[in-house]
């Protein structure tokens, strides 16, 4: 028989012990899903804080410019979402709100635009780019880093371009798919028909048809600003493939084609695209502050309250 002095081997923790094992494991799990609750907020509030900054930067431009400002920013970075790219262009939603804002737009009040952008989908710049070049008042487009593609497709719609010293636009040549539409073209200058496949002859035919139309188009965006052979000519350098659909055409080059650019950037646009890290996802493309009359806008809105999509 075991002694009653000596301590079994397996003996449970005393009544003690366990209660301050509960209170540990109690804690832990307080402190874990703390941690998690606030791992999940931060991003929301400071996004919410964020946009607040630039409805406010939006709000001074406004008032300086006596303006109604649009800002059209993207960035060309890769977020990984779930192991899939994700990137950021023009599209279809940014057309729509901001002729949204364009028709909301008194005809004779000046517009400006900030812009930022790698480019998008030609349907969606050009409609962006016929509405502000049928609008009245003056409009200005701002470019602090880049406008390419079809972000230079909507400058050129712009009464005045202002650009960083630094800053570029670039070609306007018409892609079909991921392939340049005059390198497609390029293929039938090559080889003979019927050494190629039916695919590359349909789009090839595509791209002819892709060329003449985004030319015709910018001809007619550029006749507001020159006369019409000039035009032409221009439409056609920017449009037929002779550069990479990358190209940068700086400040100096612009003006060598006959695009007028100044390069008189307001700090407040600065203060605007600090506000726009390069990390980052889920931050608005297009914002503005609605004009407003009084305690309201027009349509009803708030006239301090960020329309945001």
């Amino acid at each position: 028989m075991e002694s009653s002095n000596e301590k079994r081997p397996n003996a449970r923790p005393q009544p003690a012990d366990r209660g301050w094992t509960d209170r540990i494991a109690h804690g832990t799990r307080i402190v874990f899903w703390l941690f998690m609750a606030i791992a999940f907020l931060y991003p929301t509030v400071q996004a919410y804080w964020r946009n607040s900054e630039r409805t406010q930067i939006l709000k001074r431009f406004q008032q300086e410019r006596r303006s109604q400002v649009i800002g059209l920013i993207h960035r060309q970075d890769t977020v990984s979402f779930l192991g899939l790219p994700v990137t950021s262009y023009i599209s279809i939603e940014d057309s729509e709100l901001i002729l949204r804002v364009i028709r909301r737009t008194p005809p004779e009040q000046p517009i400006d635009v900030v812009l930022h952008t790698p480019g998008g989908l030609v349907l969606a710049a050009e409609q962006i780019a016929k509405a502000l070049a049928d609008h009245k008042g003056k409009v200005t487009v701002f470019v602090p880093h880049y406008a390419m593609s079809g972000g230079t497709l909507i400058a050129l719609a712009a009464d005045e371009i202002v650009m960083d010293p630094n800053a570029v636009l670039g070609p306007v040549d018409p892609q079909i798919g991921q392939v340049p539409a005059a390198s497609i073209l390029k293929v039938l200058e090559v080889k003979k028909p019927d050494q190629v496949s039916d695919l590359t002859l349909v789009l090839a035919d595509v791209a002819r048809k892709a060329r003449v139309q985004v030319t015709s188009f910018v001809s007619d965006l550029l006749l507001k600003h020159m006369p019409k052979d000039k035009a032409s000519e221009l439409a056609l350098i920017l449009t037929e493939g002779r550069w990479t659909h990358d190209y940068p055409i700086t400040v100096q080059q612009a003006r060598s084609l006959g695009i007028s650019v100044s390069t008189d950037m307001p700090r407040t646009v600065y203060e605007l695209m600090d506000l726009y890290p390069q990390a980052g996802a889920g931050r608005p493309s297009v914002l503005y502050v609605p004009m407003g009359r009084g305690a309201g806008a027009a349509d009803g809105s708030p006239a301090a309250m960020p329309a945001l999509p």
